[in-house]
């Protein structure tokens, strides 16, 4: 595509910076926005492309900002191609990948070609975290470019595991990268499966990764947080508890994300799909799915994250505690969210700035989340008019499944629009779009 293409957009119901809607049109040009407005002329503007939108909703790409795609080392199960397909389908214009790959991107180098990957095979924008270890310090400070630092607190084994504090008062003392935290204490987990061993139902899974060792992860990430002034991220909370703690005290510099499976599913979910609803941290009680809702519509929680975290049927299939934890999302989470904002939970606007813009503030993204010139062109025009099922057999991801099958969604993406470029259109996709780096500004000790 050339620097200047130019796509014209007619009759959506766009979403404006301001949370209003204007039915009218959107020019983009090369990779950025450069008109919005109630009518652009066709003549005038010479469009390579025009879409008609009519009936559609137009909205900020979504900015998923916590999946993990399994590339390099464990590409049975999902790769940067596939998962970068998936994104699309789902409306996700722009992704943040996990380290717990193989090798485990650790340092420049694991950075590097990861990066090289992902300029090779991704449809959509992409960018990396560097995991922590107790042995790569001066990498936390120094690789380029990184959206922040992984620290696994609990759910995890090998150099990711940083679960005391003496390990990671360090990390917190020296720089001023976002540190992201998976918050469980890996003391009481281990703990707890010695006292529940044999147990094969996976329901036992909440139990042992209880609401208290997420609690106690938690207030310790907050306690260092505070003690150094640094830039935290709670990511996946889970708990009322959790929501409780940050409602009571929340630096300026802390933000906190939630996914939809645990604002939609919860213990039940055991019951009807088994190891499918399986995953770290693990699903709640309906009461603490209750609570993290009013937490999202109140700000203490900032933004919505899939945690995308793929297995495949066989090894899903495994009796509890051999199956592994995590499930797919990125299809699905803009779907599952604009059908709630359909019922009246929440207004498409608040799921559009949870993310969205939200997102893009928090990590320091420019030029992405909002519908504006000057902007960057990553947009999603979804169907708010009409459901269709979630059905396995639709399913993009490589691993070919979801928590979620036989949901009745709306908001489903028409179009998907990366970079000016539509990489999905009613059902197709354009394997041929790739998507670029994005960018990080400087860190700061505050999110305001």
């Amino acid at each position: 595509m050339s620097s200047d293409f130019c796509l014209l957009i007619r009759n959506a119901r766009i979403l404006l910076p301001t949370g209003e809607f204007l039915v009218g049109d959107v020019q983009t040009r090369g990779r950025e926005i450069v008109q919005v407005a109630p009518e652009i002329t066709a003549s005038a503007t010479q469009p390579d492309r025009v879409i008609d939108a009519n009936g559609l909703t137009l909205l900020p790409g979504v900015i998923d900002p916590q999946v993990h795609f399994r590339e390099p080392g464990l590409e049975h199960k999902e790769d940067l191609f596939t998962a970068s397909c998936a994104c699309a389908r789902g409306g996700v214009t722009s992704f943040l990948e996990m380290p717990n790959t193989r090798p485990l991107t650790t340092t420049q180098e694991a950075l590097d070609d990861k990066l090289r990957r992902a300029a090779d095979k991704c449809l959509v924008n992409y960018g990396f975290f560097i995991g922590a270890t107790p042995e790569n310090r001066q990498d936390l400070i120094e690789a380029q470019p990184t959206c922040g630092i992984k620290i696994f607190m609990g759910s995890m084994h090998g150099p990711l595991l940083v679960d005391d504090e003496e390990g990671l008062e360090p990390i917190f003392a020296k720089g001023t990268r976002l540190i992201a935290v998976h918050a469980e204490d890996q003391g009481r987990i281990n703990q707890r499966r010695q006292e529940f061993a044999g147990i094969s139902d996976p329901a036992i899974h909440s139990t042992i990764q209880d609401n208290q060792a997420a609690l106690n992860a938690t207030q310790l990430a907050l306690k260092l947080s505070k003690k150094y002034q640094r830039r935290l991220h709670i990511l996946h909370m889970s708990t009322a508890e959790e929501a409780e703690l940050l409602r009571q005290d929340k630096p300026s510099w802390v933000t906190a994300e939630v996914t939809p499976q645990h604002l939609l599913l919860n213990t039940s979910a055991y019951e009807k799909i088994g190891t499918l609803a399986q995953m770290n941290p693990p699903l709640r009680s309906l009461h603490d799915n209750e609570v993290l809702w009013q937490a999202l519509l109140d700000g203490v929680i900032d933004f919505i994250a899939t945690d995308h975290a793929p297995h495949t049927l066989e090894e899903k299939a495994q009796t509890y505690p051999n199956s592994p934890s995590g499930m797919p999302g990125v299809e699905t989470s803009l779907p599952l969210m604009l059908t709630q904002a359909m019922q009246g939970r929440c207004t498409v606007s608040q799921v559009s700035n949870w993310m969205s813009m939200a997102v893009a503030k928090a990590y320091g993204i420019p030029k992405k989340g909002a519908i504006a010139p000057g902007y960057d062109a990553d947009l999603v025009l979804v169907d708010l008019d009409n459901y269709h099922p979630v059905l396995r057999e639709e399913v993009v991801t490589k691993c070919g499944w979801s928590s979620f099958e036989g949901w009745n969604l709306t908001g489903w993406p028409v179009y998907t629009i990366v970079g000016g470029q539509v990489v999905y259109e009613k059902g197709k996709l354009n394997t041929e779009v790739r998507g670029q780096a994005l960018t990080f500004e400087a860190a700061t000790n505050t999110v305001d």
